[in-house]
């Protein structure tokens, strides 16, 4: 299949095929350890939606190959967990799984290989730093991958996808720990059938504090722990574990005195 380059694309601001451009491509080529037979293919990979919006001549965004390409990267990564970690069960492999697959995970991808730069946007967008946005970073990863996938098959795109996430794919990568949030929500909806909530009690208002946020976290009206972190999210995360270290203690507690009234 072949991703035609329409005549709006050799503008200046469009994706133009001068030698600046292809030499960036092919140095782009060598980082990601492939090479391309369709060389449209991976400029379509870079062509964000607000480029194809603002193109003069109808041209196709990357949001197709970026639906592919998500597909694609969840088959090969989890076909790389299942063979490199046969003790595992399904639970450690989904964790595995999405830890991988995940947005953050992605845009350090692209990071590492230098996507941004690359990436074709409309003014707007361009204007607002939009190579530097995670989202749209992970979103390219997924789409490069879909170009992969159409150029040479799922070969070509797991010898991209297994380079990218290296150790992490080996009999040596160590198990994904359980997310303190998930964990401490299973817990109190199987003893009390309620959810925890959290609460924001704190915010110094600092740009890069890693104590900006205080979050605590209750159930049935009770504060269980608080937790700081330079973002809501971690702050959410720091509360859960520290609810759950004094909850599990806690249930035990009531295990073990349960029994002892039992056994008397």
């Amino acid at each position: 299949m072949s991703v035609g380059v329409g005549a709006g694309d050799r503008e200046d601001e469009g994706e133009g095929r001068d030698a600046e451009r292809e030499a960036a491509l092919d140095a782009l080529e060598d980082r990601l350890g492939v090479r391309f037979e369709d060389r449209a293919l991976l400029e379509a990979a870079f062509r964000h939606s607000s480029y194809a919006h603002d193109a003069a001549v109808k041209t196709e965004s990357n949001e197709r190959l970026e639906f592919l390409g998500d597909s694609v990267l969840g088959l090969v990564v989890a076909n790389a967990l299942y063979r490199a970690k046969p003790d595992w069960q399904e639970g450690e492999l989904t964790r595995s799984l999405h830890a991988l697959v995940e947005g953050r995970s992605l845009a350090k991808v692209a990071g590492r290989f230098e996507l941004g730069p690359l990436i074709r946007f409309g003014r707007t967008e361009r204007a607002s730093g939009g190579s530097e946005k995670p989202s749209i970073l992970a979103d390219t990863v997924e789409a490069v991958i879909g170009a992969l996938y159409i150029d040479g098959g799922i070969e070509k795109a797991t010898e991209f996808v297994v380079r990218a996430f290296g150790e992490s794919l080996t009999a040596d990568a160590p198990r994904v720990d359980r997310d303190p949030k998930t964990d401490l929500q299973e817990r109190t909806m199987a003893a009390t059938g309620e959810f925890p909530k959290y609460e924001m009690v704190g915010d110094t208002g600092v740009e890069g504090d890693d104590l900006r946020f205080t979050v605590e976290v209750c159930l049935e009206g009770r504060t269980l722990a608080k937790g700081i972190g330079r973002t809501k999210r971690k702050a959410e995360r720091a509360a859960a574990a520290t609810a759950l270290s004094g909850y599990i203690t806690e249930t035990d507690a009531s295990k073990t005195a349960a029994s002892d009234d039992v056994s008397a």
